[in-house]
């Protein structure tokens, strides 16, 4: 389930020829190494239940850490952070729920991050939700 991180980044381009997934790909993988920088210990990337999805799971401290990725090439639509609306908070509540039930010897602290980043500006908000 892993991320590969590659030394170089290469930014895909808005052009009708990358996916949207690509670019997400892209944003995720720019999140994970920053969070690295930061001394988080990436547990798990793009985990996939029934009910959701997470980013990134990582430990940091003793807490574990849910963290949603935002990437946006400019602001015209607001922040990365605002399209995490109440809906998704939920699902990746739920889908926390059920990860910390299947990993019970994860009994730490549990926190909800969210990573935005526009066209490279990378802002960790801690215990965002």
């Amino acid at each position: 389930m892993g991320l590969k991180i590659f030394n170089k980044l290469t930014k895909p381009k808005q052009d009708g020829k990358h996916t949207n997934k690509q670019i997400g790909d892209y944003g995720e993988k720019l999140a994970v190494k920053f969070l690295k920088k930061q001394h988080y210990k990436i547990l798990e990337t793009n985990y996939k239940i029934r009910y959701g999805e997470v980013d990134i799971i990582a430990m940091d401290g003793n807490f574990i850490v849910f963290v949603e990725v935002k990437y946006r090439t400019n602001t015209v639509y607001g922040l990365p952070s605002e399209a995490v609306e109440e809906h998704k908070r939920n699902k990746i509540k739920m889908v926390a729920s059920q990860y910390i039930l299947m990993h019970p010897e994860l009994d730490d602290l549990i926190r909800f991050d969210v990573v935005q980043i526009v066209n490279d500006k990378i802002e960790l908000i801690k215990s965002a939700f």
